[in-house]
Formats: C-alpha cells, structure tokens, sequence
C-alpha cells in the first residue's frame, strides 16, 4: 500500500511539473505566431522579406538613394510582370530621385515615411504598414513595396496591372437582342462593369480574402436598403467560415456556402453577363464576384431562374411568355420522355393507339434488349458523345458530336440492336436537355432515376419519383428563401413573373421573398397609352 501511495505521489508530482512546463511554454508559442514587424534597419528589412517571398526570380529589388543633402538609403519590392513599370518608373522612382526635397535634418525620422506618401508620390492608392505578412500579402497581390532607412514602416503603393482579356460577349449566355458585354478574370473590371450598370451611390461592394495559401478576392455587391441585412450578415459569415488552402474558381465558394450540399439542384445561381447580375441586385439579391473567374453567384437562388434569360425582359412580354412555357415542357421532356416510353412499352402498351403500336412493335422486332436496357445504354452513348463534344477543340468536338451521333445511332438501328423509336426519344431528349443548361446537371441524373422507376414499376413508379421530386424541392431553401417561391408558398402577385412574363409597366413590385425593405420599384401608372383626342384637338 505504501509503495501504491508512492507511486501515486511521484505520478501527481510528474503531471503537475508537465503542468507548469506546458505554460511555461505557451507564451513562447504565441511568441512565435504574432506577426513579424520591420525594424529600423533596410538591410534588417530587406533580410525578413526575402526570408518570406523567397529566391524568385520574377522578384525585383530595387535599391536606390534620394535626397542628395541627406543621401536616404531605399528599396522598392515588386514582382515583374505584376505590375505596370511606368508608374513604378514615372511616379515613384522619378519624384524620390529627382525631385524629392525632405527637411534638412542630422537624421531621417521616423515620421518621414509619412512625408514622403503625402507629398512625393504621385499614385493613387498609397497605404503604410510595419507587418511583415500584410506587405508580403500587399506584393503578391501586384503592390509595389518601398521601404526607407532608419524607418519602421513601409509604403504599399498600389501598381498592379497584370495582362486579362478584354470584355467581350459571353459563350454561355448568349442573346439575340441585348448587351453583348461579359464578366472577366479580372475582379476590378467586374466591379466596374456592375458600377456602370448601377450608378447609384448605395450599391456596395465589400471586399475580402479567402485560401490560406491563394488569398483570393472576393467581393459582395449589395444595394444598402435593398438587400436583407440578415442576408448580407449570414453570407459574410459562410463566407468567413470558409477554411481552405485555395479558391481557383467561383465553383469553390458554391459548394462551401449552399444550403443542401446533398441535393442535385443548386441553391446558388451563376451568370457570365452584367446585366443580370444587376437586374438580380435591383431585386434585393446579393452578387458574390471572386478573382480570377468570369461567373459571378447571386443568391438567394429561386428554382424559376433556371427557366428566365435577359432577352425576356427586352423582348416583348407575348412572344416571351411563350417561349417559357416551351422552356418549361422541353425540361419535363428531358426528364420524363425516356421514362414514359420504357413504362408505356414495358406495363401499359393499352394506352399507345393501335395504329402506333403496331409500328413500334415492327420497329422493336429482333430487338434483343428490353427497353429499360436501350434507354440506359443509348443515354449513356448520348453522355459520352456530349462530353466528347465540350472537352475536344470547337471544330473536332461538333465533328464528334454530329458525325458520332449519326453513325452510332444508325449503325445500331441496322443492326438490330436498338429500335428506331428508342432512337428518336433519344434525341428529341438531348435536344430538350439543351433548352435549359442551368438544369443539365440535375435533368441527366433524374432522367436516369426516372428511367430505372419507370423500368421497374412503370407509371406507377414515376409518379412515386415525381412526388418524392416535389416534396425535396419544396423543403429546399437558399439562405432561407423557399426554393419553390412564388409557387409554394404561393404568391399571387410574384406569378406575373414565373410561368409567363407580364409587361414591364405592369410589374410594380419587387419579389416578395427577396425585396424585403422596399417592395415597390416603380409607378403604379406606367402603362401606355395613345394621347386623347382632346389633347390632340388643342395641339
């Protein structure tokens, strides 16, 4: 027992002395991650900073002398190719060397580093800073370093001006009556192309960096008194809790900050085009714009976005309302028509005419695979003859595409391995799927799910599938918006612009579920109207 109580103590005594060794050690740790600042010394500074960017070769060091009277030791630190060399040549190296005149004293101060950026230096944007990572972090983003000797502090003078291609109409969203201008890579001409769509002083665009490793920049774009303060609140904490090493690509932030990360239908919407990501501001949504990627996110996301283009709100409201409706029935063709042909001709041949059945019975004759099986293997052909046709160059890949389809889908009709029927459900479901892109993801996996129910359990089956479909999209939100809106919930006044588009003067009000504050955003009586005759008579 008295060894038992040895042991005991001798034990406690070691845990107590792990103690007091671990706190001894924290202040060192926390020692070690505070930030570095510079010294007084350039060489001192000149040292910490290549220690942190490194032996590169695109980083230029400039060490120079300015003031003849008191010969002030100095150093610029770019990168080359980062930056625009006039400005580094014309604003800042020609001011300091030649026309610098600093008061005449024994010693530089340490208030010189303020002299020289309000009265030597003429750039725009000029910050000062002492912490070694904010420089560092201020040079690779394309800022020109310049530090001073006997001066703790550093200017950071904004010279970036890395090549990008110029705006020009987007591949992905392209238009027949509109404008013609893209987003970019570049995130401060995409802010200045929302800043012409928008000229209103409380459009707001706060910045922010996001990848441990690529500090990337993005930006949100909000109209104050608008936009849902709790919205803009919730997305900048999603987009705060983002700890990653790299975000290449706005894909990125989607998948971190979507509210059903499970489901296969997006929560937040993308456009390559200005105007509507304006058109989505005006509205009381937020736009999240991120460097270095022409597709800007606007959420919230409603379903019915998937279904609206900017030309339908240039194009009169008739035509317009049409061709939505098609948009509509080509999605539930893509997703519904190879379904209900596996299901007619597998459990319900009763409801095909008589006529047509027995054409497609001749068609089916010698087939020697059921139709469930010809659904799934002719789409998959169609999916591989798809992704061919993206990823190959523009000429190889409409060659594939065409010339793939044709000879696949004829070869495999003559020899008696497909029907011809199953040949045109098949294409007239690629062509539909095309009618809708922001759905394509979603409608190639539930025309699959619908095919294999349909398969299994005929209609019976899909309407299963349909109703487990309505039920996911009814419980869907985005940043609390219900999915379905203005549909469930209902809004009476929200449908003028959903299954069919209601002319501009008749649409008073703002999406109830988006526009919060301030509802109305225009005239009650805009309709117009031919003069009367009395005020024609008095002319």
């Amino acid at each position: 027992m008295l060894r038992y109580l040895i042991k005991k103590s001798k034990f406690l005594k070691l845990l107590s002395q792990n103690a007091i060794e671990r706190k001894k050690q924290e202040p060192s740790q926390d020692s070690q991650n505070t930030p570095t600042n510079l010294s007084q010394s350039l060489k001192t500074n000149l040292d910490l900073i290549k220690g942190v960017i490194g032996n590169n070769y695109d980083v230029v060091i400039r060490e120079f002398t300015f003031d003849r009277q008191r010969q002030v030791n100095a150093a610029l630190i770019y990168l080359s190719g980062m930056t625009d060399p006039t400005i580094i040549n014309e604003s800042i190296l020609k001011p300091l060397m030649f026309e610098s005149r600093l008061p005449i004293n024994s010693a530089p101060k340490l208030n010189d580093i303020e002299m020289i950026r309000t009265t030597m230096l003429s750039v725009g944007e000029v910050s000062k800073s002492a912490n070694i990572d904010e420089i560092v972090d201020s040079c690779l983003s394309g800022s020109t370093i310049l530090l001073v000797n006997n001066c703790h502090e550093a200017l950071m003078i904004m010279t970036a001006d890395w090549k990008s291609r110029s705006v020009g109409e987007p591949k992905t969203e392209s238009v027949v009556r509109g404008p013609r201008e893209g987003f970019i890579e570049s995130l401060l001409t995409n802010t200045t192309l929302l800043r012409r769509k928008i000229k209103n002083s409380d459009l707001t665009i706060e910045s922010m960096k996001i990848g441990q490793r690529t500090k990337t920049s993005v930006s949100i774009a909000y109209i104050k008194g608008l936009a849902n303060p709790l919205l803009i609140e919730e997305i900048k904490r999603r987009l705060n809790d983002i700890k990653t090493d790299s975000i290449l690509e706005s894909g990125y932030i989607e998948q971190f900050i979507e509210d059903a990360p499970f489901s296969i239908f997006s929560t937040v919407a993308n456009t390559e085009k200005p105007d509507s990501a304006a058109a989505k501001i005006l509205e009381g949504r937020v736009a999240i714009l991120i460097d270095g990627t022409p597709f800007v996110l606007t959420v919230p996301m409603l379903l019915i976005e998937s279904f609206q283009c900017s030309e339908d709100y240039y194009s009169r409201p008739y035509f317009v309302s049409f061709i939505r409706m098609i948009r509509y029935l080509a999605y539930a063709i893509s997703i519904f028509a190879p379904a209900t042909y596996v299901a007619l001709t597998t459990f319900h041949q009763e409801l095909i005419p008589t006529p047509l059945l027995f054409s497609m019975a001749a068609a089916q004759e010698g087939v020697p695979f059921p139709a469930l099986v010809e659904a799934m293997g002719m789409g998959v052909v169609f999916e591989i003859l798809r992704e061919a046709g993206v990823r190959l160059p523009r000429p190889v890949g409409q060659a594939v595409s065409i010339v793939g389809a044709l000879v696949i889908g004829q070869s495999a009709v003559t020899a008696g391995l497909i029907g011809a029927p199953m040949v045109i459900v098949v294409a007239l479901t690629a062509v539909a799927s095309f009618v809708v892109p922001a759905q394509t993801d979603s409608g190639g996996i539930l025309r699959i799910l619908f095919v294999i129910l349909a398969g299994f359990s005929g209609g019976f089956g899909m309407m299963i599938g349909l109703i487990g479909l309505l039920i996911h999209l009814a419980s869907l939100r985005s940043f609390g918006t219900p999915y379905l809106s203005p549909i469930a919930p209902l809004s009476v006044s929200d449908l003028k612009d959903s299954f069919i588009r209601a002319p501009l003067w008749a649409m008073i009000t703002r999406p109830r579920t988006i526009g919060w504050h301030d509802p109305k955003r225009q005239e009650f009586r805009l309709k117009p109207s031919p003069p009367l005759e009395e005020d024609t008579q008095s002319k």
